[in-house]
């Protein structure tokens, strides 16, 4: 059904074959022409969707006109096609939108309203932990106890797929949600009711701009914001400056997908692309395989942009055929990106706001770490980082220094290139003295382990703890797959084993990657060296990795040594991994297979060998290294289009235990009061037809004062729940043994669990803790000035006596506050702790926009002006007056802030408010993203 206004006379029929379908043509608008292809998707987005209130003539017309030198000013409402998200995320999105049903209909309205609008999509990926590993029965045992762990988040979600039109569950067990969005949901061009229309996503996971290497325009966003989108609610967004990536040249031998994606991180991170889009041009784009478009759009959060994409061509043609999609889907996708100009043109270069090149042929083999995914190390330099980097980790006098992220500094003050680091070919330059230190020159504590599986073994600083093949970002790509199988094949064919202190894992994308590993004969090399399967799911990535074998885990945290975790992920933030593990890197599957046979980041692939072979002759990497030819040839003879259309035939189905599950039934859910998993969302509760005006801010106390870099990691609740800590005292008090305690993940149905884990992350340094001489300190504490003193407390407990008192808190914080993933328990623990403002030098994108959707508001310091500068130190009393002007349908640039000390003194300073957008200031009136359309659905 047509709804635009159709101002330009933009509606017209493309005829495709047999077919006709309803498109709003870009050549009706003078101007689009040039465009790059990403804002021809915005500008199609907008003729189709004008209405004349929330988007005019005049909105289509500014992006006709766009200059790309001017920064970003024109507010647009982007409306998505559709909208994607895994389980994690997913689940409390199902029980906010259960709840608002309820709410409804408390409200006077029907229930039945509360519906998914755009088509939305879940895929079950984040729950499988590996408790299992190295074994032949690891897949059927993770499964098995996911199952058991899950059970109420499984049957919640059955529930959800059936009372909610348009919403489809994709089963545990089938694959990473990224994985299965490219292999199968993505559409690249979309046809609803008769109307053609670019396929656009957005998702409830930040690397949901893997579906960018298709030329799906798409990104991250909150739960919070996902929910809108399903409800109809458009994305409201400034047109943003567009950086032009050309991409010329080849990828030499030994080089691997992997390795650009980490040279372009480092790249675009130093270049400061935060809010842009990034659009990859040139005669290059043709030689890029999608797998490799599609890595690379995978790691656009950890660039910092909005998007990283690709325009559609013949290569895009060629991959959906591949993986089974219809030839009449495959015709109307070529047809209609040749008839809106968007079918990638080689020779035409669209203007762009900036400008960037890479010759593929100058990329080298690269690992990232020890603590995030654009700390980009050359390998052959790896050894010498490490040697320096550990210091950092095992010397009280030498702590990880912070690196400043922020646009501003980066370009003031650029950082050195990981190839020119200064060192000795031996480290020695760069070598801080340690009574610790071993012959070798680096800090070492050798410690003998015995284990009944193992064997007796060393462990020392530096032992590869975890290595995992695992993650969207590479088990998608074949290339990096097979090669990484095929070096298994050749290090077992050598002789080669995995040392015994090595987790090992291999978790794929989704069933087709076992369907080519079967048809190339090459499992049994993998399974040789224990990367046997694991699980169809993220797993390492995002800290399922499960725990380490139990006289492992002993040695690391009795003697303090400092491990390290090698896997081919796209984060490798600290407490991420594994509690047990503090050094973390990022590396293609078969560096992967490599440092786990070495078993030590302290080694040199060049110079020192994996082993011996059969003959007693040194095996280095370069021996078992496959080549190019010998990955094209088993890609050639193992995938093919079968592979793909079986194993996403009944993708939905599931197997007998999904399909076994006994499913709710109503249009309303039946909550259990005594569950631990899926409770009733408290965001409607006492909610009125109209909102509340908005207040200042009086007397409130700093619940945390953080430094920079400070992830969503840090903050939303994740990983593993340890006995002692605020959440596993609630479970245990509700009948919960330890032993099923699961993961907060996988808890995120349940606020009270949620809210416990808020700010808990291990790693977290709360600096108002300095104020009573406890500098360092690590976990989820602060001070509580509720009582005399103020000692330190849990923030939870915390938190709940600052509510009882009545007083609101604030944070403070540094650069890039909320950089990581799209973690809407971030925003929502925030606010449900009492948190009323969010003081920062710089926030990241999608966290900024969820603290508003939760009605907490975001400020920052004034430029070059910081918590430090101005001194506080978090033991101050905070005044924020100016917010009501809200009220009045205006927002304020800035709110005058004055800290109050102990002493009687004052700090006060004019901070920058971060509503950003007139739509993002109606939130805020509401107290809400949910709240702001739950009032409107009642109205309309």
């Amino acid at each position: 059904m047509v709804t635009s206004q159709n101002s330009f006379g933009a509606h017209d029929t493309l005829t495709v074959g047999d077919n006709s379908y309803e498109i709003y043509r870009l050549d009706a608008v003078p101007g689009t022409e040039k465009l790059p292809y990403s804002l021809k998707v915005l500008a199609e987005n907008l003729l189709r969707t004008e209405d004349g209130a929330n988007i005019t003539a005049d909105h289509i017309q500014a992006l006709a006109n766009w200059d790309p030198n001017a920064q970003p000013s024109v507010e647009i409402q982007f409306t998505p096609a559709r909208v994607i998200m895994q389980d994690f995320t997913g689940v409390p999105c199902v029980v906010d939108l259960a709840t608002m049903r309820e709410a409804v209909a408390a409200l006077g309205g029907d229930p039945e309203k509360v519906n998914p609008l755009a088509p939305a999509e879940l895929v079950i990926d984040h729950s499988v932990i590996l408790d299992v590993f190295g074994r032949a029965d690891a897949f059927e045992r993770n499964v098995e106890l996911e199952y058991q762990r899950n059970g109420e988040r499984y049957q919640f979600l059955r529930w959800g797929q059936g009372a909610f039109d348009d919403f489809k569950v994709v089963p545990p067990g089938t694959g990473i949600v990224h994985q299965v969005n490219i292999e199968h949901l993505a559409r690249v061009v979309f046809e609803r009711d008769g109307v053609a229309y670019p396929d656009t996503c957005v998702g409830t996971d930040s690397h949901t701009t893997m579906e960018n290497g298709l030329g799906v325009l798409g990104w991250g966003v909150g739960g919070i914001e996902a929910e809108a989108a399903m409800l109809g609610q458009p994305v409201s967004m400034l047109i943003p400056r567009v950086v032009g990536f050309k991409l010329t040249g080849e990828i030499q031998p030994g080089v691997t997908a992997t390795d650009v994606v980490l040279t372009v991180t480092d790249m675009l991170r130093r270049h400061g692309v935060v809010g842009k889009f990034v659009e990859f041009y040139g005669k290059g784009v043709a030689e890029v395989p999608l797998a490799n478009r599609a890595t690379l759009g995978n790691m656009s959060p950890e660039f910092g942009s909005t998007c990283a994409i690709f325009p559609i061509d013949e290569e895009t043609i060629s991959y959906l055929r591949l993986t089974g999609r219809t030839e009449e889907q495959l015709a109307l996708v070529e047809a209609y990106a040749k008839a809106q100009g968007m079918w990638h043109n080689p020779d035409h270069e669209p203007a762009f706001s900036e400008y960037l090149e890479l010759d593929l042929s100058t990329v080298v083999p690269s690992i990232a770490g020890p603590k995030r995914p654009q700390d980009r190390i050359l390998l052959s330099e790896s050894k010498i980082a490490f040697r320096k980097d550990i210091h950092n980790y095992v010397e009280e006098n030498h702590p990880a220094p912070e690196t400043p992220l922020d646009e501003a500094i980066e370009e003031s003050f650029p950082a050195s290139d990981p190839v020119s680091l200064s060192f000795a070919d031996d480290g020695e330059q760069d070598r801080r003295p340690s009574a610790a230190n071993g012959s070798n020159g680096r800090p070492s504590k050798p410690v003998t382990v015995t284990s009944d599986e193992r064997g007796e073994f060393i462990l020392d600083h530096g032992a590869v703890a975890v290595a995992g093949i695992t993650s969207c970002t590479n088990t998608s790509n074949p290339s990096v797959m097979i090669g990484a199988a095929l070096l298994a094949k050749k290090a077992v064919e050598k002789g080669l084993t995995s040392k015994p202190w090595v987790k090992t894992n291999m978790a794929p994308g989704s069933q087709v990657v076992t369907d080519y590993y079967e048809k190339a004969g090459l499992w049994p090399y993998l399974d040789k060296l224990g990367f046997y399967l694991g699980g169809y799911g993220c797993t390492t990535c995002i800290g399922n990795t499960g725990p380490l074998p139990e006289e492992i885990s002993a040695a690391v945290n009795e003697h303090d040594l400092a491990v390290t975790a090698v896997l081919s992920g796209n984060r490798n933030f600290e407490g991420r991994i594994s509690p047990d593990v503090k050094m973390n890197y990022l590396a293609s599957p078969p560096l992967v297979i490599a440092y786990a046979i070495a078993g030590t980041m302290d080694f040199d692939f060049e110079s020192e060998p994996l082993g011996q072979d059969t003959d007693g002759n040194p095996v280095f990497l370069r021996d078992i290294w496959p080549t190019t030819a010998e990955i094209e040839e088993t890609i050639a003879s193992s995938i093919n289009r079968e592979m793909f259309t079986e194993s996403y035939a009944d993708v939905f189905k599931g197997d007998d235990r999904w399909r076994n599950l006994p499913t709710p039934e109503g249009n309303t859910f039946d909550w259990d009061d005594a569950s631990t998993y899926v409770r009733k969302a408290p965001y409607f509760d006492g909610m009125g037809l109209e909102p509340e005006p908005v207040s200042d801010i009086s007397g409130a106390r700093v619940m945390a004062l953080l430094g920079d870099s400070v992830t969503t990691d840090h903050i939303s609740p994740a990983g593993s729940i340890k006995r002692g800590t605020p959440a596993a005292d609630y479970l245990e008090a509700n009948g919960v043994a330890p032993k099923d305690f699961n993961s907060l993940g996988s808890r995120r149905g349940n606020h009270e669990v949620m809210i416990r884990g808020t700010f808990a992350n291990i790693r977290l340094q709360n600096r108002v803790l300095d104020t009573i001489g406890l500098e360092g300190t690590q976990g989820g504490y602060t001070r509580d000035f509720t009582q005399d003193g103020g000692p330190k407390e849990f923030i939870y407990n915390a938190c709940m006596n600052y509510q009882k008192a009545g007083i609101p808190l604030v944070v403070l914080g540094g650069k890039e506050y909320g950089s990581g993933s799209s973690r809407d328990w971030a925003a929502k623990g925030t606010t449900l702790l009492g948190v009323k403002a969010v003081i920062t030098e710089s926030f990241e994108r999608i966290h900024r926009s969820n603290l508003i959707g939760m009605g907490v508001i975001p400020l920052q310091f004034p430029a070059d002006e910081n918590a430090k500068t101005l001194g506080l130190d978090g033991t101050e009393t905070f005044d924020i007056s100016g917010i009501e002007v809200l009220n009045t349908g205006k927002t304020p640039e800035t709110v005058h802030v004055t800290a109050t000390k102990e002493d009687g003194s004052t700090v006060e300073f004019d901070a920058v408010v971060r509503i950003d957008t007139p739509g993002e200031a109606d939130y805020y009136r509401n107290g809400g993203i949910l709240q702001y359309v739950l009032r409107n659905m009642l109205k309309s």
